[in-house]
């Protein structure tokens, strides 16, 4: 054993490891990334012992990759972010009514917020529709245990099992005693057993129903009084101990602490400012479904009313609600359904402990309200998301905009850094719903509005992930839209991971990149055609030779990420030439280039000038290539390279 320092996301794959899991697959999204990338080092360095590791080309194949590991007695996680859930959705409804052998865990990271992420979906509403366990963790330290008892659930009931964090449950650090070595679990010398339980035909559906039903009941009971699960939902007593409680405090997941540290920060209020803290009773929800109730009708009795803080959605607070129902009690239960608590985004302490000292009235001997320090609520720095200096897909961007010229055209976006593309200047992206739609929204557009040339913008991970889809129904029906796949040789936006057209794999041999251009033409698409984004003309001619293409077109904008290159020395503003016209700065946007309104020049005058960061710069050209005065001059070129005036 070993102590280490780790996120909760490695903490989460050494849990795993450490539970005997076999095989491993998901697909790269914020906040989840890190687990699969630990269980691939950790097999690298000969630490993790008979486990498989891969980045599936989407959720759904990892998914089902997984489930036919598990028909044979694997145990076996599936990693992927809230949203990822959707697209393994099918699978996943389908196999808890199958059913499963070895253990089957899905981490399905939660992004309140959202930070990087295109909802704020609650997996635990997820859980009760597809009627699969959950567990949702407070700390780290609580997700390490939980990760290694949904194994052991899961075997024990066959079913999925799912491990709920959030972003800040799988980004927090703490300390964790680890194995040095790993095994995974021997799988049963019987293996895959032939059996018409693993066939979904609707008979066995319906008897698969039944038995979800069953187990659910007896899951909620485990939950209650059945260890270590029952260790998940603890309770604690606060406040004047001489009085029984009245009042209750209920949280879920990580607002659990926040809440815990609230409650502790009155308490110090209270005793520095003479206030009595009145009794109350603690309840965190670590297995929200099933719900146990159990816990629950232990916890409310003798409560008049109850708080309930969470993050997503008020599912705790539905199932108190409920269950106030259902036994005739008389608590209240307040959250976000009345207003009591945020009704989306994440919670904090300091919120916390505003709302807490409303909710138990907190007032000293002569009726004054207990003072709580005021929350910092004065508005924060703006820090726009953007491209990063040198990135390829601002030239594509820019090229395609060109090339259209004054042609009416909708550019639809995709998932990935491109998004960013939306942004003034380049304003060159007008819709984004999901992975792989703004391929097929363009066809739609197609239909719809003819007379306009409809584009759409989509990865290189992103094409394989979820495109390829889109591509044959365009081809199919003939709809006349141009696809541009921003190839960056990469999955940029989550950590730079690889995908089918890199050739990398995390258990090390490299395959043969499959091909894009192959895949289109596989496909059926006639036109195509590649460009270098750093190209400026040459990326302009290539654009509009596939958009003035009528039918399926594709550009193969073609530059690495420039997190995998090594910058080359940076441009620089010659100070004699440059006119003040800002063209640099207004037309592409990157964040390598500025203006000083103080500098002047022989042709500038007073209109101040750009300038170049050279910490920024990575030497892409790009900007050299926009200017229409050669001012801004490759190394070698320049004559003149100022600093800006402070």
């Amino acid at each position: 054993m070993s102590k280490k320092l780790l996120m909760g996301n490695e903490a989460f794959a050494h849990a795993a490891l450490e539970a005997g899991v076999r095989v491993v697959a998901g697909y790269p999204g914020t906040p989840s990334s890190e687990l699969i990338e630990t269980v691939a080092k950790l097999h690298a360095a000969g630490k993790a012992h008979g486990v498989h590791v891969e980045w599936s080309t989407n959720e759904k194949a990892a998914l089902e990759l997984l489930a036919g590991a598990s028909y044979c007695g694997a145990r076996t996680l599936f990693t992927c972010k809230q949203v990822g859930l959707n697209v393994a959705s099918d699978a996943l409804m389908s196999l808890n009514y199958v059913g499963i052998k070895g253990g089957c865990v899905l981490f399905v990271a939660d992004d309140p917020g959202p930070i990087s992420s295109q909802t704020e979906q609650d997996t635990r509403r997820f859980g009760a529709f597809s009627k699969v366990p959950v567990l949702d963790p407070a700390t780290p330290e609580q997700g390490f245990a939980m990760m290694k008892a949904a194994f052991d659930l899961s075997e024990k009931y066959r079913t999925p099992v799912i491990v709920r964090p959030t972003t800040r449950i799988c980004h927090a650090s703490t300390f964790f005693e680890v194995e040095d070595e790993t095994f995974a679990k021997p799988i049963p010398e019987e293996g895959f057993e032939r059996s018409s339980r693993w066939v979904i035909f609707p008979r066995r559906a319906f008897e698969g129903h039944g038995e979800i039903n069953e187990r659910l009941a007896s899951i909620a009971k485990d939950y209650a009084q059945d260890e270590p699960l029952a260790s998940f939902n603890p309770q604690e007593q606060g406040g004047d101990a001489s009085f029984s409680p009245r009042l209750g405090v209920a949280a879920g997941g990580v607002s659990a602490s926040y809440v815990r540290e609230a409650l502790r920060r009155l308490e110090e209020l209270c005793g520095e400012q003479g206030v009595q803290m009145p009794p109350y009773r603690f309840w965190q929800v670590g297995t929200p479904y099933p719900f146990p109730a159990a816990a629950a009708d232990e916890f409310t009795c003798g409560l008049d009313r109850i708080i309930v803080f969470e993050e997503l959605d008020h599912v705790i607070e539905g199932e108190l609600a409920v269950r106030a129902g259902r036994t005739h009690a008389s608590f209240e239960v307040l959250g976000k359904l009345t207003g009591d608590t945020r009704d989306r985004g994440e919670n904090d302490v300091d919120d916390a402990i505003t709302r807490l000292a409303s909710f138990f009235g907190l007032s000293d001997s002569l009726g004054e309200s207990l003072k709580v320090p005021a929350p910092f609520d004065e508005p924060l720095p703006v820090r726009p998301p953007v491209l990063c200096a040198g990135c390829p897909h601002r030239g594509s961007f820019y090229a395609v905009k060109r090339a259209l010229g004054k042609t009416p055209a909708v550019l639809c976006g995709d998932i990935g850094c491109y998004t960013l593309g939306n942004a003034k200047p380049l304003d060159a992206v007008d819709t984004c719903l999901c992975m792989g739609a703004g391929i097929t929204m363009a066809q739609g557009f197609s239909v719809v509005e003819p007379d306009k040339k409809q584009l759409a913008f989509v990865g290189d991970s992103t094409f394989f992930a979820s495109g390829l889809t889109g591509i044959a129904n365009a081809v199919y029906n003939g709809h006349d839209i141009t696809v541009c796949v921003l190839d960056n040789a990469t999955t940029a936006m989550t950590g730079s991971q690889p995908h089918p057209g890199t050739g990398v794999t995390l258990m090390g041999p490299h395959r043969k990149p499959i091909s894009i251009e192959a895949v289109l033409k596989a496909l059926g698409v006639e036109c195509i055609v590649h460009a270098d984004p750093l190209d400026l003309e040459g990326s302009i001619d290539e654009a509009k030779r596939a958009i003035d293409f009528e039918g399926p077109s594709a550009i193969l904008f073609e530059s690495p990420c420039v997190q995998l290159v090594k910058p080359k020395e940076s441009v620089s503003v010659n100070t004699d030439t440059c006119t003040g016209c800002k063209k640099c700065i207004t037309e592409i946007g990157c964040p390598g280039l500025g203006f000083d309104q103080i500098r002047k020049g022989a042709k500038s005058k007073d209109r101040g000038q750009a300038f170049v960061d050279a910490s920024l710069c990575n030497g892409c050209g790009l900007c050299v290539q926009v200017c229409p005065f050669k001012a801004i001059e490759l190394p070698g070129n320049a004559e003149e390279k100022e600093a800006p005036h402070a």
